[in-house]
């Protein structure tokens, strides 16, 4: 902790980042210096740094984790021992590998999981969604409508020892698109409507196209189930929603280690997310 003007405590935070663009956090650091917090941009995987040297380590665009899990998992363990590491590292281990969803206890996309040596029994649908379950921005994942086709993407996934989901894909997400809902500090910020990523036609703007939301009563009372079933209150979640054929609201994700909060997009939001994180410091 530095001293201020004064005399004034100010703390020190680290924005957990990567070497690689993010909206996001021009917008948060400049909340933070309002706010008198001292904060600076600073690569997980930077063996130079001293988070020891933090009053907390906030994780944001680590983005580049995601072919190096386990060395990331690590990190944040080993971070966590220096510094206040938010979210905390329970959190990102469990959240950073899909295999979250099965045990949510609420309702999610279907899912088929299918791990390295498991034989590839796919149903049939009508169109399919094949993923490895560590994953971000749709990497390795095929839309397809033959049967085949995800059979085989599945098991290249496991065959490389990665654990493979298989979801129907829900042609709603092109009408309604997903529903982001944001909280900081376990309160609701703000929500965006999402396009569909594996659509014929997807946008190729600034993150495929988003526009602000309001979330339906239903969609609130599910995100609220999701939250309750943390051990740990999150600094920041972001709980992705679609409907399922029947019009009810399913989990297609909890995101809990890097999400895009659309700070830039949502006023007022960067300067709730730099209240909660005081209030927890």
């Amino acid at each position: 902790m530095l001293t201020g003007q004064g005399g004034r405590a100010v703390l020190k935070v680290a924005y957990v980042t990567y070497d690689g663009p993010d909206d996001d956090r021009a917008v948060l650091l400049d909340a933070w210096a309002r706010a008198g917090i001292d904060g600076r941009a600073v690569r997980w995987d930077d063996p130079a740094v001293r988070w020891e040297r933090f009053d907390a380590a906030v994780v944001r665009s680590t983005w580049n984790y995601v072919h190096r899990r386990d060395e990331f998992v690590a990190w944040a363990y080993k971070a966590e021992g220096a510094t206040r590491l938010l979210n905390p590292a329970g959190l990102l281990d469990l959240n950073s590998d899909k295999s979250y969803l099965r045990d949510l206890g609420v309702p999610t996309v279907p899912t088929t999981w299918v791990r390295p040596g498991e034989p590839v029994e796919l149903p049939e649908l009508a169109e399919y969604v094949v993923k490895p379950s560590v994953s971000a921005g749709a990497r390795d994942t095929v839309r397809t409508a033959v049967r085949s086709a995800a059979e085989e993407h599945a098991r290249s996934l496991t065959a490389a020892g990665r654990v493979a989901m298989v979801q129907p894909y829900l042609a709603m997400v092109e009408a309604e698109g997903e529903t982001s809902l944001v909280y900081f500090g376990g309160e609701f910020s703000h929500a965006r409507r999402r396009n569909a990523m594996l659509a014929p036609a997807a946008p190729q703007g600034r993150h495929l196209g988003t526009s602000a939301r309001e979330p339906a009563a239903d969609q609130l009372a599910l995100a609220a189930r999701v939250l309750a079933t943390l051990a740990v209150p999150p600094l920041y979640a972001r709980v992705d929603l679609v409907r399922l054929p029947d019009g009810t609201p399913a989990v297609i994700e909890l995101e809990l280690v890097e999400p895009y909060l659309y700070l830039a997009d949502s006023p007022g939001a960067a300067d709730r997310l730099t209240a909660a994180l005081l209030g927890l410091l």
